[in-house]
């Protein structure tokens, strides 16, 4: 499995048609309409130029993709990040999200970041478990939060620690996003 930054113009349909089948018949993602290649190209563009956005590929193609954005907009934020992680159907169970996400906090903890956070829409089950197994841990639930195919459906708040923050130190300034080559 090769793991690497992903590129706008190259990875952006690939990207679309991973995220695609949790927009339009799952509930993975509460948006309720699957962005097209140019969007999520500028999504790709906009986000790597704060933080990693990772592609992984097997067999020469993109199985999946892990990102994180900012946690909230408020400074005293600065050193968390939201992460996501998205598989292709056709790749789950293969450590494709493990390997994405080992990747990634590698990367954010190199730019200086200590909290990792994750949202789930509930139920899903194998979410959950990829997120318990690389130490993500609940933290709470919103309710009834958001109305999708029909029902309304609840999220679940899951954090992670990069890195261990130390009593009465102030922590260096987070980076830029790092480069996998650059590790």
């Amino acid at each position: 499995m090769l793991i690497r930054h992903a590129d706008p113009a190259g990875d952006a349909t690939a990207c679309a048609a991973i995220y695609a089948p949790s927009v339009i018949e799952g509930i993975a993602s509460l948006e309720e309409r699957a962005p097209g290649p140019a969007e999520m190209a500028a999504r790709i563009e906009t986000t790597s130029a704060a933080y990693p956005w990772l592609i992984a590929e097997l067999e020469g193609e993109p199985a999946g993709y892990a990102y994180a954005t900012e946690h909230r907009s408020r400074s005293a934020y600065r050193w968390s990040a939201e992460t996501t992680v998205y598989v292709s159907p056709r790749h789950h169970r293969r450590g494709v999200g493990r390997a994405l996400y080992e990747a990634l906090f590698e990367l954010l903890t190199a730019q200086g970041l200590y909290t990792a956070c994750a949202g789930i829409t509930l139920p899903n089950d194998a979410s959950v478990g990829l997120h318990e197994a690389m130490g993500f841990e609940l933290i709470g639930v919103y309710r009834a939060i958001g109305y999708k195919h029909g029902q309304w459906r609840s999220v679940g708040w899951w954090q992670a620690q990069l890195r261990e923050p130390r009593a009465g130190a102030t922590p260096l300034e987070p980076g830029p996003p790092p480069r996998l080559d650059a590790q």
